[in-house]
């Protein structure tokens, strides 16, 4: 967990194959994996945000492809540190009309 932004940028660019600047969130796990990084562009700079947990570990996806596509929900129960994978996902998003 030593990697800052221009350590994990260069990790999404080159490991992951995406764009750092794109506004997604790209979360990392130490090893011990009581510590989560997240990355994302802001619009104006890069931030990193830090969290290291005082009891437990992070519930970490397995991930077949290098990156996993989280619904909000689920991304806000891991940095939790919930078990994400309890969170009910709707695959249709339903938009309101207006009368």
């Amino acid at each position: 967990m030593r990697k800052g932004f221009d350590g994990l940028s260069a990790q999404v660019r080159n490991i992951l194959q995406l764009d750092p600047f794109s506004g997604a969130v790209f979360l990392f796990r130490g090893k011990r994996g009581d510590r989560l990084k997240a990355l994302v562009w802001d619009g104006s700079g890069l931030c990193v945000y830090a969290k290291r947990l005082e009891r437990g570990k992070f519930v970490w996806p397995r991930a077949h492809e290098g990156a996993l596509r989280l619904s909000a929900a689920q991304m806000a129960m891991l940095v939790e540190g919930l078990n994400w994978k309890q969170a009910i996902v709707h695959d249709e998003v339903i938009t309101p009309r207006l009368a």
